[in-house]
């Protein structure tokens, strides 16, 4: 599998990226998911970036973004971390 590969609709990601940017070890992104520990937000781009993507998941103190284009390429990471302290709500909104 490619780091990231569009497939009928639907978006599939390498663990280890979404791991990396969470901080966890890969191992354990399906079983946090599961949990609701981690979840995901997708968003299409429109106007000036129609045929980008931001993906973006959430953890219990982390906050990870990824923006691609249409082809898969990681345009842009980002990562918020708030250490110790949860994750605020106002980090769960899109953007």
């Amino acid at each position: 599998m490619k780091p990231l590969e569009f497939e009928d609709g639907a978006i599939q990601i390498d663990a280890t990226i979404v791991a990396a940017g969470l901080g966890i070890e890969p191992t354990l992104i399906l079983e946090r998911l599961r949990e609701g520990k981690i979840t995901s937000l997708c968003e299409r781009g429109i106007d000036a970036d129609s045929g980008r993507y931001r993906l973006t998941f959430f953890s219990e103190s982390r906050r990870f973004s990824l923006t691609v284009d249409q082809n898969g390429i990681i345009i842009r990471r980002s990562t918020i971390d708030f250490g110790e302290l949860p994750l605020p709500a106002s980090a769960h909104k899109p953007g």
